[in-house]
């Protein structure tokens, strides 16, 4: 069976036995994959950084007909997270970014717009390194929920529309700097906590109940 050769970004690893490595990647091609990277653990792994979490890498793997994990053979490091991984905040905001992808993509399901949003962020937190960290969580954060279809489509009142629309149509490169008051920030996030809410309520809710009849 002929390899794949996918650009991806890593997402998150387990320990297999005593050398293995089991690897969740999101390929732009094929959407979240699972595999095992042999012998990944050990000192003169071919591997070497690829496989280090956000990485952005290009996979080489097999995938065997009806088996849940693919074999990876090798991974070529296009870009790492590693001058980002020195500061503790932005660490902790990589482990945010890597474990809200992993939970929220769906298995086999392309999806090639979360993959250039993941791209785009992490561009903008190592350019912009301290001041860029928490704008790129929380545009990833909005964009990411909206992508996964938890979050329907924003209305806001004619005062805020210009914040929503900068929100959801600029590159998080573009966004304006904006002087929050604390009734400013209570509102929006009133606002938004209703509107997932709601829609929760109706995708997780209605649903299995409607099923169940």
């Amino acid at each position: 069976m002929p390899a794949r050769v996918s650009e991806s970004i890593i997402l998150r690893v387990y320990p297999m036995r005593e050398a293995d490595l089991v690897v969740s990647f999101l390929t732009r091609d094929q959407g979240k994959l699972r595999g095992v990277a042999r012998r990944a653990r050990r000192t003169k792994s071919s591997f070497g950084s690829g496989l280090e979490r956000l990485s952005h890498v290009q996979v080489s793997y097999f995938q065997p007909e009806n088996r849940e994990l693919a074999s990876l053979d090798s991974c070529e490091l296009i870009e790492s997270q590693f001058a980002l991984q020195s500061d503790y905040a932005a660490g902790v905001a990589l482990d945010y970014i890597a474990e809200v992808s992993e939970q929220l993509l769906a298995a086999g399901e392309q999806n090639e717009r979360f993959f250039r949003l993941l791209l785009a962020v992490l561009e903008h937190m190592r350019e912009g390194k301290a001041e860029a960290l928490w704008p790129s969580v929380a545009y990833f954060t909005l964009w990411a929920v909206r992508l996964s279809g938890f979050l329907p489509a924003l209305r806001v009142s004619a005062d805020s529309m210009a914040i929503a629309d900068e929100i959801l149509k600029l590159p998080v490169a573009r966004l304006t700097p904006r002087d929050w008051t604390r009734q400013t920030a209570a509102d929006l996030r009133h606002f938004l906590v209703r509107q997932i809410e709601a829609h929760l309520e109706r995708r997780l809710l209605t649903v299995p109940i409607l099923e169940a009849l």
